[in-house]
């Protein structure tokens, strides 16, 4: 599977993007990752409605990331 093409659960993402499972939460509920392109909402019936996992599309998260990490002094200032 290709990069581009990767969705992975919050624990994986944070690990691969190298950022912490709450900072994606900042940035998802910010808006600065977007519904569909960035992340999406697991379809597991167990989980819905009320507190479903978000899944990360790793390379947008990662494109993402790296341009707030270039443009402000620490991403941790975003997510405070």
């Amino acid at each position: 599977m290709t990069e581009s093409s990767m969705w992975l659960s919050g624990k994986e993402a944070s690990d691969a993007l190298r950022v912490d499972e709450k900072t994606l939460e900042i940035l998802r509920e910010r808006g600065y990752l977007k519904p569909g392109n960035h992340w999406k909402s697991s379809n597991d019936p167990e989980q819905l409605p009320w507190n479903p996992k978000a899944f990360y599309q790793i390379s947008g998260c990662k494109r993402i990331i790296e341009y707030l990490k270039d443009n402000y002094s620490s991403i941790d200032q975003i997510a405070a």
